[in-house]
């Protein structure tokens, strides 16, 4: 029996361990992705893999090595092409693919290898020859990993401002992402037209293997959908840049394709960007939102699923989720109610404070709960909250307390977007290190 805050600030940090564990690319690969008698199975369909005179990989994204790795694993020497992932901590823990091209591009903001990165793929799609499988390795952070403006006015230093200002807008990803669709020579379908393009349509087979860090309703928003027909359109972009004051954060090179409406229409279905190709989603939040509930369940709590607050401002989220888990606990005594997807948060300009959405969302739930037999914790699957070195935080009813006796300001903390130190002080931050995943953040939230 958990009895104490801080064994209940062990068991959510628990809880959150277990679902990642169990929400693994290897796993999800052993399940979804199959080699037998040089058949390949994608989910329901089945690729003749002798019917190919080359296949050909593209990988991209916070999961981008452990899914290379994975297929690499199951096609032996037939797989070879581009991995575009984050810096590696060592070379012993991601040493070079054999027959790979590896790149470190850069996230949340793109890098030069970002840009490099973008240019050997398009210029390797280009460049294909006779009947070719191409099969696409994506997850969640590809959009910042793998960039290359559309229009060569836009510098790289122009990249990352506009990334900047994006990034700190507080808009929702499918908003962010389709601003950067249509700004982008890789983004929205354009890397998929590249392959059909280069050994001609009749010629390509394409694969998309997603694990999916958007809305599952989105999917064409993961990684600012490179292999998909985009959903979005320009006249929306304006709209979402004018809702957001983008226009004086931006640089003037982008600016001036705002202000004259001079973006480009990005690819269509009709423009044949789904000819000859599949997209399978093999892993995605859901499936972490319920292996954290039957962790809960084991732990003897009663558990509820509510993601209505899905990219969400983080104190309204906040406000909505923790009135739900006291309205739960008028039927039970241990409830536990779990979220999924993201909340957003607007950073102002020139903003020092090191943190991230997981850790702000924690704080200001620990500002509404003292005093409170509550426990909330929040968290990035892939390891990372914002520029922070955590995933996340918990908090309880003791938090504020706590911080007090070492002299700690939660509200200082709150309105500076410092939240990472606060946490650190008190032991609270939840440290994972880079998981090699992406699929979202989960909240947890129990009420004893």
């Amino acid at each position: 029996m958990f009895n104490t805050a801080h064994d209940m600030r062990a068991l959510a940090r628990q809880i959150f361990l277990s679902a990642l564990a169990e929400t693994s690319v290897e796993k999800s690969f052993e399940k979804h992705v199959e080699v037998s008698r040089r058949l390949l199975r994608v989910g329901e369909d089945l690729h003749d893999l002798n019917s190919f005179s080359r296949v050909f990989v593209v990988a991209m994204g916070k999961a981008a090595y452990p899914m290379a790795q994975a297929l690499k694993r199951q096609l032996g020497m037939m797989a070879g092409g581009i991995v575009v992932a984050p810096p590696a901590p060592s070379a012993e823990t991601q040493p070079m693919l054999e027959g790979f091209r590896h790149f470190a591009g850069g996230h949340p903001l793109p890098n030069a290898e970002s840009v490099r990165a973008a240019s050997a793929i398009l210029g390797s799609l280009g460049s294909l020859a006779g009947p070719t499988l191409v099969i696409y390795l994506i997850s969640g952070g590809a959009s910042s990993m793998v960039e290359k403006p559309l229009d060569d006015e836009i510098t790289l230093d122009d990249l990352i401002a506009t990334y900047r200002a994006l990034v700190n807008c507080g808009a929702p990803i499918v908003e962010i992402n389709a601003i950067r669709k249509h700004l982008s020579a890789v983004k929205g379908g354009r890397m998929a037209l590249a392959a059909n393009s280069g050994a001609g349509v009749e010629n390509v087979q394409q694969v998309s293997i997603l694990v999916s860090d958007v809305p599952e309703s989105a999917l064409d928003a993961l990684a600012s959908g490179p292999t998909m027909p985009d959903s979005t359109t320009s006249a929306e972009c304006y709209e979402i840049a004018q809702k957001h004051g983008l226009l004086d954060a931006f640089p003037i090179s982008v600016r001036d394709l705002f202000a004259k409406k001079l973006l480009e229409e990005t690819p269509k279905y009709e423009d044949g960007v789904s000819h000859n190709s599949r997209w399978w989603p093999i892993l995605s939040n859901a499936v972490l939102q319920k292996a954290a509930a039957t962790q809960a369940a084991l732990a003897g709590f009663a558990v509820e699923i509510d993601n209505t607050c899905d990219d969400w401002e983080y104190g309204r989220a906040a406000g909505y989720l923790l009135e739900r888990l006291r309205k739960l606990r008028r039927g039970a005594a241990r409830v536990c109610l779990i979220s999924g997807g993201e909340v957003t948060v607007r950073v102002p300009p020139d903003t020092a404070g090191v943190g991230g959405r997981n850790q702000q969302f924690a704080l200001d739930c620990a500002c509404k709960i003292a005093g409170e037999n509550v426990t909330v914790l929040s968290a990035g699957s892939d390891g990372i909250d914002g520029i922070s070195p955590a995933a996340g935080a918990v908090v309880d009813g003791t938090t504020l307390s706590r911080a007090n006796s070492q002299g700690l300001s939660a509200d200082a903390a709150l309105a500076g977007f410092n939240a990472y130190p606060f946490f650190e002080a008190l032991g609270d931050a939840l440290i994972t290190g880079p998981t090699g995943n992406n699929v979202r953040d989960l909240r947890i939230l129990m009420g004893y």
